[in-house]
């Protein structure tokens, strides 16, 4: 019998090299790049890496953060989102398998939704889009997600999606596209079809809490104009990971709020 920790340990290793993939996702979709035959390259003196130049995590530390060819340092976001898939790998088979909370099929699903959660939060913050790409493929695994591996009926999911996407649109055509855009929309189905009501209530009343906090901090701190905009994908992406998780838990204590008020 195999220790829980060496499981651990093992998927821990196994996300870090498909957060590696998840890197070229984010840095090549926005670009319209090809994300499979084109080989890896350094972006600054543009040399071909070889395999010992991308080994995850290590290849960084090895190289102090820098190409070992012309010694430019390099980005961390390379080692920040191989460790951080690494980190969902481990903690989704702990969430299901672990605590039997799921089967193998679910903690599969989960792992693919949640990684392209984090290629979207990224892509979002650092160019202000969320490609279509990624919005596809998404819908593709939530929607087989819900259709085959949870025993919910799949109607109320759907008309959440449409719903709240709806609202989405609505609010890009009052305020012409400024603050959120397409992307916003589409996820916004997206997020309808994978949480359902009401943990999607919760989702969007976070996204918005959180992402009016953020925006005031800034315009306080000097680092955004009252009229300027952020990217809101990273929002709606964290609210929908917290609302997952402890959406219904939420749910239930605001009720309880307001029946006190």
């Amino acid at each position: 019998m195999i220790p829980p920790a060496i499981h651990l340990v093992f998927l821990f290793i196994l996300g870090c090299f498909f957060g590696s993939f998840l890197n070229v996702l984010i840095d090549r979709l926005p670009r319209g790049e090809d994300v499979l035959i084109s080989r890896s390259k350094c972006d600054y003196c543009k040399k071909i890496l070889k395999p010992f130049d991308l080994i995850p995590l290590l290849s960084f530390l090895l190289l102090w953060g820098k190409c070992r060819y012309c010694r430019h340092r390099l980005s961390r976001q390379y080692p920040l989102i191989e460790a951080l898939t690494g980190f969902i790998f481990a903690s989704l088979y702990f969430y299901t398998i672990l605590s039997g909370s799921g089967n193998i099929g679910y903690f599969i699903f989960l792992i693919l939704i949640f990684c392209q959660f984090l290629v979207i939060y990224i892509t979002d913050l650092k160019e202000r889009i969320i490609p279509d790409e990624i919005n596809l493929t998404l819908l593709l695994t939530v929607a087989i997600y819900r259709l085959f591996l949870t025993p919910e009926p799949f109607l109320p999911y759907l008309v959440s999606g449409f719903l709240f996407s709806l609202f989405f649109l609505i609010l890009v055509f009052m305020t012409k596209g400024k603050g959120m855009g397409i992307g916003d929309v589409k996820f916004a189905f997206i997020m309808g079809l994978f949480l359902g009501y009401p943990k999607i209530l919760i989702a969007f009343y976070l996204a918005f809490l959180t992402g009016a906090a953020v925006s005031l901090i800034l315009v306080i701190a000097g680092k955004k104009r009252m009229k300027s905009t952020i990217a809101f994908g990273p929002f709606l992406i964290a609210a929908t990971v917290v609302s997952y998780i402890w959406g219904q838990e939420l749910y239930i204590r605001l009720i309880h709020f307001i029946n006190l008020s």
